[in-house]
C-alpha cells in the first residue's frame, strides 16, 4: 500500500515540475528574449494609476530622505497635455509641438510653484516598470528625487496600438521659482 501511494505522489510532484501549456508559444525577439506582452491601461486607470505612482514615489523618496509630493491637478493637466502632444509629433522630447518647453506649460495651467523637472517615456510598459526605468538613470532619478518637490503631475496617452506616452512633472513652492534660490 506504501508503494503506490508513494508513486503516486512523486507523480504528483513531477507534474508540478512540467512547465504549464498556455496554448501559445512565447514569442522572442531578435535578441532571443522574451518580447514584452501587450499592457492596456485598465478603464479605470485615470482614477487609480496616479495614485499608485505618488504611492511609488513618495516610497522612493522617504527612503531617500526626500519629503513626499501631493498630486497636482495643474501639474497633471500640463503632463497630459504633453504625453498627447508627443504622441502626434511621434517623437519623446521636452518641447511641444508649438515649440513650448515644460516651463510654458507649466504656466499655462496656472501653476504658480516652480517647475522643477519633467520625466518623459514612449514604451509598452507598466507605469511602474516605467518609474523603474527612470530611477535607473540619473538625470531622471534626480527629478523624482529632488528634495524640494512638494507638488507632482503625472499622465500618459496610450495609442490604439498600445504604445503609451508617459510625463511624470515635480514641482515645487514658489521661492524655489525665485533665481539664485
Amino acid at each position: 500500500m506504501r508503494l503506490p501511494l508513494f508513486i503516486a505522489m512523486a507523480l504528483v510532484a513531477l507534474t508540478a515540475c512540467a512547465p504549464m501549456d498556455t496554448g501559445s508559444p512565447q514569442r522572442l525577439g531578435a535578441d532571443g528574449r522574451p518580447l514584452p506582452k501587450l499592457y492596456r491601461i485598465p478603464l479605470n486607470g485615470r482614477s487609480t494609476i496616479p495614485y499608485e505612482v505618488q504611492d511609488a514615489v513618495n516610497a522612493l523618496r522617504a527612503a531617500s530622505g526626500a519629503g513626499p509630493v501631493e498630486l497636482d491637478s495643474r501639474l497633471t493637466a500640463a503632463a497630459a497635455t504633453h504625453s498627447q502632444d508627443m504622441a502626434r509629433q511621434n517623437r519623446p522630447w521636452h518641447f511641444g509641438s508649438d515649440g513650448s518647453s515644460p516651463i510654458d506649460r507649466v504656466r499655462r495651467v496656472g501653476y504658480t510653484g516652480a517647475m522643477l523637472g519633467e520625466n518623459i517615456s514612449e514604451t509598452y510598459e507598466t507605469e511602474l516598470e516605467t518609474l523603474s526605468a527612470w530611477m535607473d538613470e540619473d538625470a531622471t532619478r534626480r527629478v523624482i528625487l529632488d528634495r524640494r518637490a512638494v507638488n507632482m503631475g503625472f499622465a500618459w496617452h496610450q495609442e490604439n496600438n498600445g504604445k503609451i506616452w508617459w510625463t511624470m512633472i515635480m514641482g515645487g513652492t514658489a521661492a524655489d521659482a525665485q533665481p539664485g534660490t
